[in-house]
């Protein structure tokens, strides 16, 4: 008899971290499902992003565990192990980290060619296809500084997808965009989402998250104070601070 499939992508049990004597991480709790969309939201410096950086390493934590797809994030393992542990997370940031000297067609093929081993030719007409699916086939040759904001956003969830990562990490991908430009990239997310990706969104975007996710955590002061699915969170907020934050929220 092997283990029984887990239905969790992501679980974190009593995660801590710490930067010096700064707890930024306190005693995590919570599992994000396959197929589940997930958006986690708080105050500045909560402790979101740090939260959403451990799950890909990009952040180690200093106590409990950390599963991703049945493989413990934080053991010891060597480079090669990382990155290919990487390569299957899908992580889209706030800026959006394209290589400025490569066209927005070699900036999805390259990973898929160099980490994976794709044939060029392949790894060539996924990425156009990817570059469709976000809306951006006629900008294949363009450079990122060729690109609005939102296409270059467009392109990096792309490149994320060009790996087939069984889940999206989202830290807050739309803040440094212009207003105009925040909604194509929802929508990108929207499209994700309908397609049963498993996702992970720091994100302010509240009309998202009501309308996208299927479960919200509010984090505080490191903490995740309540996890609830959206009517439930934006109706009726159970934590003080939970109904501080939405009240803030609504008289902006």
């Amino acid at each position: 008899m092997g283990q029984p499939e887990s239905s969790n992508m992501i679980a974190f049990s009593n995660v801590n971290k710490w930067y010096g004597d700064y707890q930024a991480l306190t005693n995590i709790n919570a599992e994000v499902k396959k197929g589940e969309v997930v958006v986690v939201c708080g105050p500045s410096g909560s402790g979101k992003s740090t939260l959403i950086r451990t799950v890909n390493r990009l952040e180690e934590i200093k106590s409990g565990e950390l599963m991703f797809d049945g493989q413990s994030v934080h053991a010891p393992m060597s480079s090669a192990q990382l990155n290919r542990l990487r390569s299957r997370i899908g992580f889209v940031f706030q800026s959006f980290n394209l290589f400025p000297h490569l066209s927005a067609l070699d900036n999805v093929l390259l990973s898929p060619v160099h980490v994976r081993g794709a044939k060029r030719t392949e790894a060539r007409e996924k990425a156009m296809q990817l570059l469709e699916r976000v809306g951006l086939a006629a900008k294949a040759h363009s450079f990122p500084a060729q690109l609005s904001g939102g296409q270059q956003q467009r392109v990096a969830i792309a490149r994320a997808l060009a790996m087939e990562p069984p889940a999206m990490l989202f830290d807050e991908p739309t803040s440094a965009l212009d207003p105009e430009m925040v909604g194509e990239v929802l929508a990108v997310m929207r499209s994700l989402a309908a397609d049963g990706m498993t996702m992970m969104c720091v994100t302010h975007e509240m009309g998202f998250a009501r309308e996208v996710a299927d479960r919200v955590w509010f984090m505080d002061a490191g903490s995740i104070l309540e996890s609830a699915e959206p009517e439930a969170f934006f109706g009726n907020p159970q934590h003080p601070r939970a109904q501080r934050f939405l009240s803030d929220l609504r008289s902006h």
